[in-house]
């Protein structure tokens, strides 16, 4: 009877420290929109599956879980961008528990999915971006490990205001800076200029470096405010470029248009007349450069009174990209025109974010 006796007192306080040991967990949550991470041989993986897929979860992190797409990352539309935004400021007033938030995403464009996140999402809380690029029928697969390690980040005190941060291959990248660098090779995303934000070992998460532009609780962007996002466009400088195309997008009801400029933002061609009818129309045109990397400042140089009426008008709609690629310099701006149309608040946007 005594055997029996302790025997009850070892398992209820066992259970008790597992039951404190729960509670004493982060909670994440995930929110799964599809992508190759997801897209096995027969069908895709729902939400509730990729969380069974990790190893180990529960030594991390209490995960809940929903299924808001599940496409590929190039099928989501502006519209969805929106939407998703709303759910993740809306998971965050709604639950002040939540440690952070994991989005599962394809990463065909997951840079570009993310950035847009890092300027609307309005919480000091992690937003994680995570993808693989191995099916999980694929030998190999590293969606499993890609995705713990989402929420050991979304988990970890560390990663607060940091903004929205993109982990893959056991390395953390800003999705201000973090771009897709090769088609095919697990190491893709890199952050060419600025370098990594921190990595994700065995022990522990670490952060090397803060991000000092504007992103997420200090930006001015609120969705909820937001009902459509304006056209804008990117236009490719290549040798003997033609300014048709420009002209057709403006005629086409774009409201901004990025130009991909070679080296330091120079077009060819034709491509300047498309640029000054741009103008002349009142379509702001942001100067990028298509190397992948550098910083495009905004012009200092002639004076109003010294420039033609034509040269003051280009330059009341010309935008410098500052650091930002064309993909993420298009979502800045669509951003910045449901704002203002006023081109110095725009240039301010582009220098603060």
């Amino acid at each position: 009877m005594r055997l029996r006796s302790l025997a009850f007192v070892w398992l209820l306080a066992a259970t008790t420290v597992s039951s404190a040991f729960a509670q004493a967990l982060p909670r994440v949550h995930m929110v799964a929109t599809g992508g190759t991470i997801s897209n096995r041989d027969g069908g895709r993986l729902t939400a509730e599956e990729l969380a069974r897929s990790m190893p180990g979860l529960e030594r991390a992190a209490t995960l809940t879980h929903e299924q808001f797409l599940n496409v590929a990352s190039s099928q989501i539309t502006l519209d969805q961008w929106l939407q998703l935004a709303r759910r993740v400021n809306d998971l965050f007033a709604t639950d002040q528990e939540l440690a952070g938030i994991v989005v599962t995403s394809g990463t065909d464009t997951l840079e570009e999915t993310a950035f847009f996140l890092h300027l609307t999402v309005k919480d000091v809380r992690p937003v994680v971006v995570v993808g693989s690029m191995r099916n999980p029928s694929t030998l190999g697969y590293e969606g499993a490990a890609n995705l713990l390690e989402g929420v050991r980040v979304a988990a970890s005190p560390a990663a607060r205001g940091k903004g929205v941060l993109v982990v893959l291959n056991d390395e953390i990248n800003s999705a201000r800076d973090v771009t897709k660098t090769d088609a095919l090779r697990l190491q893709t995303f890199r952050s060419p200029t600025h370098g990594l934000l921190g990595i994700v070992d065995r022990d522990k998460v670490a952060i090397f470096r803060e991000i000092l532009q504007r992103h997420t609780h200090t930006s001015e962007f609120d969705v909820r405010t937001i009902t459509s996002l304006p056209r804008v466009d990117v236009v490719m400088v290549y040798q003997g470029a033609t300014g048709d195309v420009i002209k057709a997008l403006v005629d086409l009801g774009a409201k901004g248009i990025v130009i991909a400029g070679a080296g330091a933002g120079a077009t060819s061609g034709t491509q300047g007349e498309g640029i000054d009818y741009a103008t002349e129309k009142g379509v702001f045109v942001v100067t990028a450069t298509r190397t992948g990397a550098g910083r495009i400042a905004p012009n200092r140089g002639q004076g109003p009174a010294t420039l033609t009426p034509a040269q003051q008008r280009r330059r009341a709609f010309s935008i410098s990209s500052e650091d930002h690629i064309p993909v993420k310099a298009r979502i800045l701006l669509m951003l910045a025109l449901s704002r203002t149309s006023n081109r110095d608040e725009i240039q301010r946007i582009f220098s603060e974010y």
